[in-house]
């Protein structure tokens, strides 16, 4: 039951967006144990002294970010293992450099967790941890 902020630089086309989307959920499905249904996302385009970051600071390969820059934020409802979060970060940069385009040296990703007590799906009523899918 993750929820997915997603920072980036304004001017990015509603397909490029789409894509961005479209990958990061594939990812969270086939590396991260999320069920298919289970697509909660947040996307927000910053103007350039909205979004700062260093280009340089611990960049893949010593390649600086570029203004295609992403930062993900991933607030998950349990653990995973380190195995399927390395999987995870692997399978979302693959996918995103496919569609739309974003090179890993790009992509930053943070996750936080939670105890199931913290979420509300709906009807104000508190999430037991039992997963109801139809």
């Amino acid at each position: 039951m993750p929820m997915s902020r997603v920072s980036l630089l304004k001017g990015k086309s509603p397909e490029y967006l789409q894509a961005l989307s479209d990958a990061l959920h594939q990812a969270l499905v086939e590396a991260y144990e999320v069920p298919l249904k289970d697509r909660f996302q947040i996307i927000h385009q910053h103007e350039v002294n909205e979004l700062v970051f260093d280009r340089d600071y611990l960049s893949h390969e010593n390649k600086p970010r570029s203004d295609d820059f992403v930062l993900i934020q991933i607030t998950a409802g349990r653990q995973r293992s380190a195995a399927t979060k390395a999987a995870f970060y692997h399978r979302l940069v693959e996918l995103l450099g496919v569609s739309p385009g974003i090179r890993a040296e790009d992509v930053l990703v943070i996750i936080n967790t939670t105890a199931a007590e913290d979420w509300s799906f709906s009807g104000g009523v508190m999430y037991d941890g039992v997963a109801r899918y139809e």
